[in-house]
């Protein structure tokens, strides 16, 4: 067999046999061309699978609900080296399929996309939040993160290689698996087209399974998932550049450029929480090796595989030395009879230094507990 194409469906009686005759009106335009409709069932209540088979197709049942699941089920199931899919709701331009299918074959992709934006969207097809917001976002972000060269990340419209797509360990069972499916081509330098297609507007009386806000974070947590390094980086970075600039407010003290005043008390509070924040972002990166096979930096190495002993010992010296702050910070006060201090600039300094430890011994802790856990 040279080509699967998949539909997932969950009860779209409605289009779905005509989504079959037009797929079918395009692929038989190549008379050497073998090919099979496969419907990925993800437990339709109306008659979807009986109009899928009048029309020719294959029924697959996926138990496990979710867009990403009914399609991961019905490519396991396909028996093409190429396995193409699109949404079963009558919006994509399914008479581009032979031409997709060429496309990539003609350029031994592993994988074709048919861009809604490089063609034409019909009005009212596709929500303006989607189309000037969501989808230009998103596919900014994947281009920017893992170097590609999308117009489309949200196209439900693809080819894939099934010998490559079985390579890449798609995990997700949501929408969010379309941004897995372009991320994991990228991190395996996949080669990929595109070829210009579009979009209709569905019908009226369909309810849409996309959500917009729900499906939209999905995209974006998965993608960000994906990236430790950017928080890595940007969370090393501002914690090393906030502890420096409230090491030089403790040593220069506050100092007035003109009607300016700088390392002051509101300067070295805002330094502070920068300094948490980055220690929060860095910890995360820290949790997200833990699931990723991209290299972290080899300080971040060596605390991921820090033996259990060294670990013991560093939370000791650190919470020894905060209870050693705290401590101070209570004798001084006991000095003064429990009454205001009125050294804010050099109990912040303190405070500093006492609370990104302790956020650092926190989610070292955590770290380690789900290393263990994994």
């Amino acid at each position: 067999m040279d080509l699967t194409f998949v539909f997932p469906c969950l009860n779209e009686e409605r289009s779905l046999g005509a989504c079959i005759d037009r797929v079918r009106g395009s692929l038989v335009r190549d008379p050497e061309l073998r090919f099979e409709v496969v419907v990925a069932d993800n437990g339709s209540t109306d008659d979807s699978r009986l109009i899928a088979e009048r029309h020719g197709a294959r029924v697959v049942p996926v138990p496990e609900r979710g867009y990403g699941a009914a399609l991961s089920g019905g490519i396991n199931g396909a028996q093409g080296s190429y396995v193409m899919f699109a949404d079963a709701d009558g919006t994509y331009l399914y008479e581009d399929a032979l031409s997709l299918y060429q496309e990539t074959r003609k350029a031994n992709a592993d994988m074709g996309i048919a861009s809604r934006l490089k063609g034409r969207i019909e009005k009212d097809a596709m929500p303006p939040l989607h189309r000037w917001l969501g989808t230009p976002v998103l596919t900014w972000l994947i281009n920017r993160l893992f170097g590609g060269k999308l117009s489309d990340c949200n196209s439900g419209f693809r080819c894939i290689r099934r010998e490559s797509f079985n390579k890449w360990n798609i995990r997700a069972t949501g929408m969010e698996f379309a941004s897995e499916l372009l991320i994991k081509a990228l991190k395996n330098d996949a080669k990929s087209v595109e070829i210009p297609s579009g979009l209709t507007p569905s019908p009226v009386e369909r309810m849409p399974h996309l959500r917009t806000w729900r499906d939209g974070m999905r995209h974006l947590l998965f993608i960000l998932s994906e990236r430790p390094r950017l928080f890595e980086v940007a969370g090393l970075g501002l914690l090393i550049f906030a502890t420096l600039l409230q090491a030089m407010a403790a040593l220069l003290g506050p100092i007035g450029v003109g009607s300016i005043h700088i390392f002051d008390v509101h300067s070295q509070v805002l330094v502070m929480l920068g300094a948490m924040m980055g220690a929060q972002l860095y910890l995360f990166s820290c949790m997200l090796y833990l699931r990723s096979n991209d290299p972290p930096l080899g300080i971040t190495r060596k605390l991921i595989e820090m033996e259990e002993g060294i670990l013991f010992f560093l939370l000791l010296g650190l919470l020894l030395g905060i209870g050693a702050v705290v401590l101070w910070i209570t004798m001084q006060w006991a000095l003064n009879r429990f009454s205001g201090l009125h050294h804010a600039n050099e109990l912040i300094v303190w405070v500093h230094f006492l609370a990104v430890p302790a956020l650092s011994a926190i989610g070292l802790l955590g770290l380690h507990v789900l290393r263990k856990a994994r």
